[in-house]
């Protein structure tokens, strides 16, 4: 597995000086970019190809969050390649070995001229070493909205104009700023044990972003982040 040392940051914090869900998300797409780096297929190498990876689904698992100034372990492992699919775990965990996170998650290769997927090529086949899948629970990835009797309260958000800071280098919406801006949406302090996230297409500069905010009786909170037409751009599910 490839990993990196890192320790908790105040500015990855919250109120009660634990780390965020949307820091965890950030570790681990650091902790991917570092290793895509430093295989030499990173970023700049899949600009010269017009090649990005875009996340598709996330499932994290958190057993316990790490406090400020707490030293943790973050690692990748790729599991699966092929077509323009790709499959990742992540964990976190303490310096001594405590696992504090398990995560999957799924990315599709993309040709970012055509705007359409593209083939994996046979120096990302050669050069990423593929891993045995984490011991854990993997979820369906279509995350199922509620009906009926199972909805407890069902609301509408404030409207999100998407700004320069919630872009990234592909130029669209990066995958951490919308579970920002979904847990924004939600009540504060929720203590999230699961976090499950669809991404259903790209939001750019200037589109607008309009939560719709379910809560079910089993416990669990889903957010639709969604277009002046309804059609969800995100959808993330949390489980408290």
């Amino acid at each position: 597995m490839y990993t990196f040392d890192s320790r908790i940051r105040y500015s990855e914090i919250n109120e009660d000086q634990y780390l965020t869900m949307e820091g965890l998300i950030d570790y681990f797409q650091d902790c991917s970019t570092f290793q895509s780096e430093d295989l030499g297929i990173g970023i700049s190498r899949l600009g010269q190809l017009d090649l990005a990876w875009i996340v598709n689904f996330w499932q994290i698992d958190v057993k316990r969050y790490p406090r400020l100034g707490e030293r943790v372990v973050i690692g990748t492992s790729p599991y699966q390649l092929k077509g323009f699919m790709g499959l990742r775990n992540f964990m976190m965990e303490t310096a001594e070995g405590e696992r504090l996170v398990n995560a999957n998650s799924v990315w599709s290769l993309y040709n970012m001229k055509k705007m359409i997927p593209a083939r994996i090529l046979p120096e990302f086949y050669e050069k990423y070493t593929l891993y045995e899948p984490f011991e854990m629970e993997y979820t369906p990835r279509k995350i199922k909205f509620p009906e009926g009797e199972e909805i407890l309260s069902l609301r509408e958000g404030s409207p999100v104009t998407v700004q320069e800071h919630h872009l990234d280098t592909n130029h669209h919406v990066n995958n951490v700023q919308y579970v920002r801006l979904a847990l924004s949406a939600l009540p504060e302090g929720l203590a999230i044990s699961r976090l499950r996230v669809s991404y259903q297409k790209q939001a750019h500069l200037g589109d607008v972003m309009e939560p719709l905010v379910y809560e079910t009786r089993q416990g669990t909170w889903l957010v639709s982040l969604r277009d002046r037409d309804g059609k969800a751009f995100c959808v993330t599910e949390v489980t408290v």
